[in-house]
């Protein structure tokens, strides 16, 4: 009980990142599914759901890996969060660490290796500066805007204690 406790009724399920070994064929793929592309990058891309707020995404990856996902759970106050998950014994891969795509995040694996990212990003996940803005007609994609408003060089910043 005290593990759900710790977790708390704020933390709300909305992403998760999928590895890929073709992003021209994966984004394809999603697209035609019916997803809204937000993001759109070599590496990196990011759709969002059809109902609600929730997004997934899509990583390359250049090695091999078995399948996996990232579970992302959004909180309001990741250091809070966190200090209070390593009071109750929890081990963080990362502490909080702010990135050039403008979110802030820790990572603990849960006890089969799967990987969990609490952050936040507030308006930055359906918004980030380097949206990109797509007309639609008769449900086909019809432009690749904002391209170029995207961060080429993805860094991290640990500012955690």
């Amino acid at each position: 009980m005290a593990v759900y406790e710790a977790l708390g009724k704020r933390m709300n399920l909305n992403q998760i990142t999928l590895p890929v070994t073709d992003m021209t064929d994966a984004v394809d793929f999603y697209l035609r599914m019916g997803f809204m592309q937000i993001v759109d990058t070599p590496h990196y891309a990011r759709f969002e759901s059809q109902v609600g707020e929730a997004t997934f995404s899509l990583q390359l990856e250049t090695e091999i890996f078995s399948n996996g996902a990232t579970l992302y759970f959004e909180i309001d106050d990741v250091d809070s969060k966190v200090r209070e998950l390593q009071l109750l014994g929890f081990e963080f891969e990362q502490l909080p660490t702010d990135h050039s795509y403008l979110w802030r995040e820790a990572v603990i694996h849960d006890p089969s290796g799967n990987r969990i990212k609490l952050y936040h990003a507030g308006e930055n996940r359906l918004h980030p500066p380097w949206r990109v803005e797509r007309t639609y007609q008769r449900g086909i994609n019809a432009s690749r805007e904002g391209l170029s408003k995207a961060p080429t060089n993805l860094t991290s910043v640990n500012t955690g204690d």
